[in-house]
């Protein structure tokens, strides 16, 4: 019985060493391609993290200038938000039950 011939490329030590190669980068590197996969995926959900973040800080900053501006705001802001008081006021706290 006849073993089937090898092709002369596949004993080729060049074509070895490049199949050797690709399959070490691609599948058993620090840098293979499902660690590639999984820190481009990281990096697209915190970019969306730093987007909301950065819209919430511009609704700060707008909140903020508007506190500032208006004595009316600042003071209802504290109120509520510190359940501050004048000296001559009583604050009831109402909680539903």
């Amino acid at each position: 019985m006849e073993l089937p011939k090898i092709p002369s490329l596949l004993k080729s030590f060049f074509f070895l060493f490049s199949v050797g190669f690709l399959l070490w980068m691609f599948f058993l590197d620090t840098n293979d391609l499902p660690s590639q996969f999984r820190r481009g995926q990281e990096i697209r959900s915190l970019e969306q993290e730093k987007a909301f973040y950065e819209q919430e800080m511009d609704k700060v900053k707008e909140e903020r200038e508007k506190l500032l501006t208006d004595d009316k705001l600042l003071e209802k802001f504290a109120r509520e938000k510190y359940l501050m008081k004048k000296p001559s006021e009583d604050v009831y706290i109402l909680q539903e039950q």
